[in-house]
């Protein structure tokens, strides 16, 4: 600003300007300007964000949950048990509570249940066993999760049947009305009106592989007519983020409020064409999107509470695998490489199997 008024005061003193003399002073001013209006780095924009990221990760020959910053700062193990493996975490609606999956024991003798506790960690209970990704109804009062096909365990991540529903207040199980016909189902979450569960099948429901919209109190099933898995809905209900391919997330709008909700045209592709790509979702204002990406691989069976399967699925190992972020309010291609460093941010880096992000805005309590 100094140098500014200084060229200001020079000029004035020359009288009529030589277009030279306004060449330079309007470039100084630009570049001043650009300087001083600069938009704040996306890790900036991240640090300033008032939510956290819960996900899980393999430390210590254990699975376990984590919760960091937006920006990927002050990471906290939450659960920290030696002989319990926890997975998937989902974070309610207020930030008050986390819901999660445990596995007890190895090979097909493992048991999977659903817990809840505290966003920090506390008032830890089991609540239902033999049970795979739990999900949290919009007003935080109840966990819907899908029951385990068959009683010997199997960690394919469709080994599904049915759909329930579990009370906090009461305990009490609610069976979906369509339960007979529900089964291979993975990743489900609502809708934030409750209607609708969208959700991934494979072989089942007479369906080969695809992305589901269910009605939560109904029959009706909708094909969403898009290729890809594990499907996670913005929390204004307006967007659909999933993975379009092994080395792809994309984002298009849907329309929910039809009676056959529908997917746009799709406006953001982020992708990566060396690493795999998985397991995306939402930050709380719609703005940033999480994703974990890393190399390809079957898992490592001889590490304890692990399996060997595509290392995306949950309970299985993936060497090398971190958690990004990206902007969600830009449309066209991110591509995840050196090249495009400044349109996406690492969280992790130390590659511990960093899975299943889940983002939330923590209670005022617990604000820092």
């Amino acid at each position: 600003m100094l140098i500014q008024n200084r060229l200001c005061a020079l000029i004035s003193c020359l009288g009529p300007k030589p277009s030279s003399v306004v060449i330079l002073s309007a470039a100084l001013f630009a570049t001043t300007a650009t300087a001083a209006d600069a938009p704040a780095s996306l890790r900036e924009r991240l640090s300033s964000a008032p939510f956290k990221i819960a996900y899980e990760s393999y430390v210590n020959d254990n699975w376990e949950i984590f919760v960091m910053h937006a920006d990927g700062s002050q990471p906290v193990n939450l659960t920290d048990t030696p002989t319990e493996h926890e997975h998937y975490p989902q974070v309610s609606p207020d930030g008050s509570k986390i819901c999660f999956s445990v596995d007890q024991g190895e090979g097909r003798d493992a048991v999977r249940s659903l817990y809840v506790m505290d966003s920090d960690g506390k008032n830890r209970k089991k609540l239902v066993e033999n049970t795979r990704e739990p999900f949290w109804s919009p007003d935080g009062k109840v966990i819907g999760f899908l029951p385990q096909e068959y009683p010997k365990f199997n960690v394919m991540d469709y080994y599904t049947k049915g759909m329930s529903f579990y009370d906090l207040a009461t305990g009490a199980i609610e069976i979906h009305p369509n339960n007979t016909n529900i089964y291979h189902l993975y990743n489900p979450g609502f809708s934030p009106d409750g209607k609708w569960v969208i959700a991934t099948v494979h072989a089942g429901m007479g369906f080969d592989h695809t992305i589901l919209a269910i009605e939560r109190h109904g029959t009706n099933i909708v094909d969403l007519k898009i290729p890809g898995c594990r499907p996670c809905l913005s929390p204004d209900g307006k967007q659909l983020a999933w993975g379009s391919g092994d080395h792809e997330i994309a984002v298009a709008p849907i329309d929910l409020a039809a009676a056959r909700p529908t997917v746009g045209t799709w406006r953001l592709r982020i992708q990566d064409h060396t690493n795999e790509t998985y397991h995306v979702d939402w930050s709380p204002d719609n703005r940033y999107l999480t994703l974990s990406r890393g190399p390809a691989s079957k898992g490592d069976p001889s590490k304890p509470g692990t399996f060997q399967a595509a290392c995306e699925i949950v309970g299985v190992y993936a060497p090398g695998w971190n958690l990004c972020a990206v902007s969600a309010e830009r449309d066209g291609v991110v591509e995840l490489s050196p090249a495009g460093a400044a349109d996406f941010v690492m969280l992790t880096t130390n590659g511990f199997s960093n899975k299943e992000s889940a983002w939330f805005r923590p209670p005022s309590k617990s604000k820092e």
